[in-house]
């Protein structure tokens, strides 16, 4: 398709689609003559992608451009692939005392207050509980680790200790929503596809999980406690 139709059809302007052009979010199409270029599903599909994590997620040009190098880097396995492009997405607000940037050892620091430490081994217990083994291994390096520590040590902090056993029902359930997420991504043939996929269902769906647990949660009341 001609850059017009690759317009209507995503809905995205052809002044848009210029500039995601020349900001690599967008591979250049096939050169038909000096000034003119054709393109194809993959770049209708990749621009869709681009539109969700600027649009939905919020992703700044910089970011989404990390992502989409990661999504594209085929030295990478399936596993490191996704891993990478996903970790390369902006995550939740981190220890406010920066400890465990992924610079580090990966075992905290002595600047680190106590419902931080605290954090960090009930999260540890809860993998070894889970038999979690790869984020464990990981631990530190994953920014989705740190998100996870900070987030329990602000709510020790605050009177709501929630320790590895309160998380074990948790975490089991987002397991299962994690198969169905991957069962999802494999039904796509490229490993690019299946890269493209996992990223805009991280930005799309959690919207969705959000919002199907707040209405679980009203209709679980509506049960418990009536309507009055």
């Amino acid at each position: 398709m001609r850059l017009a139709e690759l317009s209507e059809r995503s809905g995205v302007s052809i002044a848009t689609i210029k500039y995601y052009l020349r900001e690599g979010l967008l591979p250049p199409g096939r050169r038909v003559s000096a000034t003119t270029a054709d393109y194809d599903e993959g770049h209708l599909r990749r621009l869709r992608l681009v539109r969700a994590m600027i649009q939905v997620g919020q992703v700044p040009v910089a970011r989404v451009r990390m992502v989409l190098g990661h999504v594209d880097d085929e030295s990478l396995g399936r596993t490191m692939r996704l891993g990478a492009a996903l970790w390369a997405l902006p995550h939740e607000p981190e220890p406010a005392d920066g400890k465990g940037d992924g610079g580090g050892d990966g075992g905290g620091g002595a600047g680190e207050d106590e419902a931080t430490v605290a954090a960090r081994a009930e999260v540890d217990q809860l993998l070894r509980a889970l038999g979690w083994s790869t984020a464990r291994e990981l631990g530190e390096l994953s920014p989705v680790h740190r998100s996870l520590v900070a987030a329990v040590a602000t709510l020790t902090r605050l009177g709501y200790p929630w320790d590895a056993e309160l998380m074990a029902p948790y975490a089991q359930l987002m397991h299962q929503v994690a198969v169905r997420d991957l069962d999802f991504v494999e039904t796509f043939p490229s490993e690019a596809e299946k890269a493209e996929t996992a990223v805009a269902a991280t930005i799309l769906f959690q919207p969705v999980l959000k919002a199907l647990h707040r209405l679980a949660q009203e209709e679980e009341s509506a049960r418990r406690y009536g309507l009055e």
